[in-house]
């Protein structure tokens, strides 16, 4: 098997930045967006009992989880598109 060049591994090492990058910006995004989501609908205020109390923290991932991962189409988009610019 052929080692990669200098310039492939700097353009891999690019790539996972960018990827990296993206996410990082995804996940502080998502944050933001439910934590003022959570600010706006006090769902705290609805526990009447221990079972919802338990389930708020679940809930409340599940949310984080769907906003994160409406960015992979956009994240996917740039890195692919940074990913064609490079020389290779």
């Amino acid at each position: 098997m052929d080692r990669l060049t200098s310039l492939e591994l700097a353009n891999w090492g690019a790539l996972y930045l960018a990827t990296g990058l993206c996410c990082a910006l995804a996940a502080t995004l998502a944050s933001v967006v439910l934590a003022l989501a959570l600010a706006q609908e006090r769902p705290w205020r609805d526990i009447r009992s221990l079972r919802a109390a338990a389930l708020l923290l679940p809930r409340t991932w599940w949310r984080w989880q769907k906003l994160y991962l409406l960015s992979t189409p956009v994240t996917l988009g740039v890195v692919g598109s940074f990913a064609l610019s490079l020389s290779w």
